[in-house]
């Protein structure tokens, strides 16, 4: 990516957990811990996914890609933020807080749009049961995670060359603890009324759209579902469907909140906390909620441990 930036400011300087200072060596454990756990349960769902041939379906197929697009995700923000918490100077060049933002928009947008085909996936699983395997083969998932990833890939490079080719003369001190989009924009000299108007319509692109997908393939789903003759059946369909609209809800509402919000509500103070919830908080309950409380997936992990354990043998 090449950037044309006329530009005085080389580097930018955190100042996201600054009104902590007493507590960030705290911060900083609980932080490493909550992030040591969520690194080791999202390997244990992808090693899971990928070692039993039970789980070899769309569905984990796309729960898989959902735990390495998180893994992914909170190693942009995370590491650095945890050096942040014990360093005296917390910054960040120029280069590599535009590196930081365009990666962590593409896999938060592609965590949307893969949110959507998630949604898609459970609709043709209880409305189509009988063409699940041919609408849903291994091509059409592929092609799904690509087109998530694309649009995701598209959307971050808009947003991040229209952030970045701002002028930054004046203050480099960013109230929060990473790169993202509002307070950069608000050290920026000055800002067109166009990249202002685009940035918003992307962002609500990207939260819109999707969750316009989402909705329509629950209101079919729902309408299945409830003519399931049986009971066990209805809860069962539902049962499916429940964790991953927990997410959606929790993904969208904090997205929403962050990125939707007009200019006049802004408050850093509110932005740390709520960025602090889906960087750690969410990327921590998303495996939990998602696969370790699952019965299929549970099995499927005992079955791999103990041929793990049974090897040496």
């Amino acid at each position: 990516m090449e950037w044309v930036n006329e530009t005085s400011v080389r580097e930018f300087i955190f100042l996201g957990f600054s009104s902590l200072a007493g507590l960030q060596r705290l911060l900083f454990i609980v932080f490493l811990l909550v992030y040591l756990f969520t690194l080791g349960t999202n390997a244990i769902i992808i090693s899971t996914i990928v070692l039993d041939r039970a789980l070899h379906t769309p569905m984990y197929f796309f729960l898989g890609v959902l735990s390495c697009s998180e893994t992914c995700y909170t190693f942009v923000i995370v590491p650095k933020m945890l050096v942040d918490l014990l360093a005296q100077k917390k910054t960040i060049s120029f280069l590599g807080c535009t590196i930081q933002m365009f990666t962590f928009l593409f896999l938060g947008c592609s965590h949307s749009f893969l949110l959507a085909v998630m949604g898609y996936d459970r609709y043709v699983a209880i409305c189509n049961p009988l063409r699940y395997t041919v609408l849903m083969g291994h091509g059409a998932c592929a092609g799904l995670v690509a087109a998530a990833c694309f649009c995701g890939f598209t959307v971050a490079q808009i947003i991040t060359s229209l952030v970045f080719h701002l002028p930054f003369h004046s203050s480099n001190q960013l109230h929060h603890f990473f790169c993202d989009i509002s307070p950069v924009l608000k050290v920026a000299s000055h800002h067109t009324h166009f990249s202002q108007v685009v940035i918003i319509m992307l962002c609500a692109l990207v939260l819109v759209i999707p969750l316009l997908l989402i909705l329509l393939s629950y209101i079919h789903i729902v309408s299945a579902i409830l003519q399931f003759p049986s009971t066990l059946g209805r809860h069962k369909a539902f049962s499916t469907c429940a964790s991953h609209l927990i997410i959606v809800i929790v993904h969208y509402g904090c997205a929403s909140f962050i990125y939707l919000r007009p200019k006049s509500n802004y408050s850093s103070s509110q932005d740390v906390l709520i960025s602090v919830s889906y960087t750690i908080l969410t990327p921590l309950f998303n495996p939990v909620i998602y696969s370790l409380r699952n019965k299929e997936f549970k099995s499927a992990l005992q079955r791999v441990v103990g041929r793990t354990i049974s090897l040496p043998q």
